[in-house]
This record gives C-alpha cells, structure tokens and sequence, in this order.
C-alpha cells in the first residue's frame, strides 16, 4: 500500500465575499492588512494585494459594483525589489 500525499489545505475554504467598504474594513481592522498592490484585470475588476506587517497577505478581487471577493490568503509575503521593465 502506497501513501498518498496529504491534500493541500486552504485557509479559507471557499471565496468570501462582501460589500467592498466592509471588505477594506475588515481587512485593516480584523487582520491588520493594508492595499499594497493593485491591477486592473479588466474594466470591471481589480486585483488587489492586501499585506500585514508579519507577512500575511490577502489577494481580494474588486468588482465596479460594488463587491470585493478574498480569493486567496497566505504567509511569508515577500517584495520583490523593482529592476525597471523589460
């Protein structure tokens, strides 16, 4: 009998979503988090990075209407210094 590997495991197990102030808040007050990267995906939705002094990061899709989403949590976030483009 062969062991099979352990699954991953999420620390959230499905996507939350929120009204987006509510989301912002909770993420500052709840997890110490602040806005430190965002991108535009498309027209109607934004990526953004949310980190904590200790690390911890929180990736959160933003919607135009109103409606933020935590796809993604983790630990040890590290910023990768900036080499110019190209």
């Amino acid at each position: 009998m062969t062991a099979s590997p352990a699954p991953a495991t999420s620390p959230i197990a499905e996507v939350i979503c929120a009204p987006t102030e509510r989301m912002q808040a909770r993420l500052t007050r709840q997890f110490g988090e602040r806005r430190t990267a965002s991108g535009l995906r498309s027209p109607d939705e934004v990526m953004e990075v949310w980190t904590d002094a200790e690390g911890g990061w929180t990736l959160v899709m933003r919607y135009a209407h109103g409606t933020s989403c935590i796809v993604a949590m983790g630990e040890h976030w590290e910023t990768a210094p900036q080499t110019g483009r190209g």
